[in-house]
């Protein structure tokens, strides 16, 4: 379990179940024509991948910068998000 997690594959797992679950938002959008648009899924999504990338640079050594700017990213998504949501919710 150490390797699992100190190897940065626990953040991949993380990535891969955010993608599962964008794809599964879109197709029941797809399919139905209700739920979140793709910009709403986006959103929805990118911090968490944005933690997960951060995560991942961080247990794998990566040069701290990619720590600092995945950080930032997932900052920007989140406000983005929150902006959505307070705008729609209006």
């Amino acid at each position: 379990m150490a390797d699992f997690i100190q190897s940065g594959r626990v953040a991949d797992l993380v990535i891969l179940c955010l993608v599962l679950e964008a794809l599964a938002l879109g197709f029941h959008r797809w399919r139905t024509g209700r739920g979140l648009t793709g910009s709403a899924i986006a959103t929805l999504i990118l911090p968490g991948m944005m933690l997960a990338l951060a995560l991942r640079a961080a247990l794998t050594g990566a040069p701290w910068i990619w720590v600092g700017i995945s950080l930032g990213a997932a900052l920007l998504a989140h406000l983005a998000d929150l902006r959505r949501r307070i705008s729609t919710s209006h």
